[in-house]
């Protein structure tokens, strides 16, 4: 079986007023399947960079990104787009909702755009609005929900193509400490009843120590954290 996500030595500088800026230098990193890792690291340390890279959105500069054995680096445009439509899943800090249509409409949009048909479509999607606990909201806008159920939209939208791997920026960065447990709560209990593979970048270590791992970006180097107990003595780090 391959590995959801291979990255091999993949480096990333952009040019700031003339300066060379590292952002990543010779990340590795290896995600199997049904895996869930934790992203962690300060402001400004990567972790965007990391996941737009590992989700085909951005180029390295050198290394490799391998996707369910499938090596993206000389993909073209077309192919690039057919593996984040099918196979991955991407959720941000901002939800992005599309604010004229209604729950259901926002998880069945993908759907469309993937060629399921309509009755499929939302019936996958009334099926992850109810998992994540809003079967009575589903017909709502993005205005008439809260932040929490508005999240809890964009992690549906972000499954209703079943892909084998989701990226998570920040999932929970813009909700209190109550909503983002029951947001995060929810997001694992159908990540694990899904089986897809996950890699979330978050500032909250109390959230990372629940997943199957943790990494840390800190100066551009990407570190395994083990035993997760190595969470707690980064406290100062942030």
């Amino acid at each position: 079986m391959n590995n959801t996500l291979q990255l091999k030595k993949v480096c990333r500088h952009y040019l700031q007023g003339g300066q060379k800026l590292e952002v990543l230098k010779g990340v590795d990193l290896t995600i199997s399947p049904h895996e869930v890792v934790a992203l962690i690291g300060p402001s400004g340390s990567g972790k965007t960079t990391l996941l737009q890279i590992a989700g085909l959105l951005d180029q390295p500069n050198s290394g490799e990104v391998i996707l369910d054995g499938q090596k993206c680096q000389k993909a073209d445009d077309d192919s690039r787009t057919a593996l984040r439509r099918n196979y991955l899943g991407f959720v941000y800090q901002y939800h992005n909702l599309l604010p004229d249509f209604d729950a259901l409409e926002n998880v069945v949009l993908p759907q469309l755009i993937a060629n399921v048909s309509e009755k499929v479509a939302r019936e996958k999607a009334g099926w992850l609005l109810e998992r994540l606990g809003l079967s009575q909201r589903m017909y709502h806008r993005p205005a008439e929900l809260s932040g929490g159920e508005q999240q809890r939209v964009a992690i549906a939208r972000a499954l209703a193509n079943t892909p084998k791997l989701l990226l998570a920026d920040e999932p929970t960065g813009n909700l209190d400490p109550h909503t983002a447990d029951n947001v995060f709560i929810s997001l694992m209990e159908i990540v694990k009843e899904t089986g897809l593979s996950a890699l979330i970048a978050t500032h909250n270590l109390e959230l990372a120590g629940k997943m199957d791992r943790q990494v840390q970006l800190k100066d551009g180097i990407l570190l395994d954290l083990r035993p997760s107990k190595r969470i707690e003595d980064n406290r100062n780090f942030y």
